[in-house]
């Protein structure tokens, strides 16, 4: 097998107690992030949502095939027609037209500390809605033929580096998952080996916007890591 062609890699050497203090810095910066339910209609720099997706597409990801396409919606039509859509699933996934909800029991009340329905105005509220596409097949040509891998993984690596530059240029977020999200595709004009993974909203918060109090319990690090 023939050797890959290499480039040199370094990384500027950082004192313990420097690299320490930007990890924390960091760590600090993403525990003020909070998922918004409540968008101001400002606008916001298209330049901030390029330079977060230009932040996503740098992610890791199976044989470097990158397996993401990110769809920013900006049109009051188009966003409209994914609020009209969006809540037809909720209000089936709550049952909120009087039907049996698509939700079990369990999952519902997991839901109720916070406060989320079948009613989703931020969708057309917020300045941008970022859809965000897995593709299963593609490569880097996104030839629709070759096969990719590790697609979930990789582009739930790339989610998490756009939401994180967003929140560091002041921006509030929302994922939001309408189940099933096959209309996302049609809304786009995305193809058909490309997969609906998550909507994320985009903007400022609005005046006296709050958060659910549960939302801001979160686990601590003796419980979500261990050292062996």
């Amino acid at each position: 097998m023939t050797a890959p062609e290499t480039l040199p890699y370094t990384l500027e050497p950082l004192p313990d107690a420097e690299a320490i203090a930007r990890a924390r810095a960091l760590a600090a910066l993403l525990r003020e992030r909070r998922t918004c339910r409540w968008f101001s209609a400002a606008p916001i720099p298209r330049a901030v949502i390029e330079a977060a997706i230009d932040a996503a597409g740098s992610a890791p990801s199976g044989a470097n095939h990158q397996p993401w396409h990110f769809a920013v919606v900006a049109s009051p039509e188009t966003k409209r027609a994914i609020r009209e859509a969006a809540e037809a699933e909720e209000r089936c996934f709550y049952g909120a037209d009087g039907d049996a909800p698509k939700a079990g029991d369990e999952w519902l009340a997991a839901l109720r500390d916070l406060g989320t329905d079948a009613v989703k105005p931020f969708l057309e509220t917020a300045p941008y809605l970022i859809v965000v596409f897995a593709q299963r097949k593609g490569g880097i040509a996104e030839d629709g033929e070759t096969q990719n891998y590790y697609v979930n993984e990789s582009v739930g690596i790339a989610c998490g580096m756009l939401l994180a530059t967003l929140h560091a240029a002041g921006i509030a977020t929302l994922t939001h998952t309408p189940s099933p999200m096959g209309f996302l595709r049609q809304v786009c004009g995305r193809p058909e080996w490309e997969k609906p993974l998550m909507i994320i909203v985009a903007g400022r918060p609005a005046a006296g916007a709050t958060v659910p109090a549960h939302a801001l319990v979160k686990k601590p690090l003796e419980q979500i890591a261990s050292w062996l």
